[in-house]
């Protein structure tokens, strides 16, 4: 099971840790680890390429974990655009954790 724990801070998304793998299938054939795997790592690329955010991240592809804190003194308008990818990612997280909630277990 993967474990996505995405943490608020005054109604923002802030963090997320999301670890494990979903054992939906075998290794390097599981579908719903790559769609939940390709969903976070395009939000990370989005804010870090796109909207140019200096994002701290950390990806363990050994235990499947990846990691991010998004920086307190971002100026309103790189908020603004961080606030737009972050809530589009958590929208497609929460679509996979309603079809496939036995192997994403997600916490908000």
């Amino acid at each position: 099971m993967t474990r996505v724990k995405i943490l608020r801070k005054d109604g923002r998304i802030t963090a997320l840790t999301a670890d494990g793998h979903t054992d939906f299938g075998e290794e390097g054939e599981d579908v719903v680890c790559a769609a939940l795997s390709s969903v976070i790592q395009t939000a990370v690329l989005g804010l870090l390429k796109v909207a140019a955010i200096p994002l701290e991240y950390k990806i363990l592809d050994q235990s499947g974990s990846l990691e991010f804190k998004v920086p307190d003194n971002l100026s309103e308008g790189d908020r603004k655009a961080a606030d737009i990818i972050l809530e589009t990612m958590l929208c497609g997280i929460a679509d996979l954790h309603e079809g496939f909630s036995k192997y994403i277990k997600l916490e908000v």
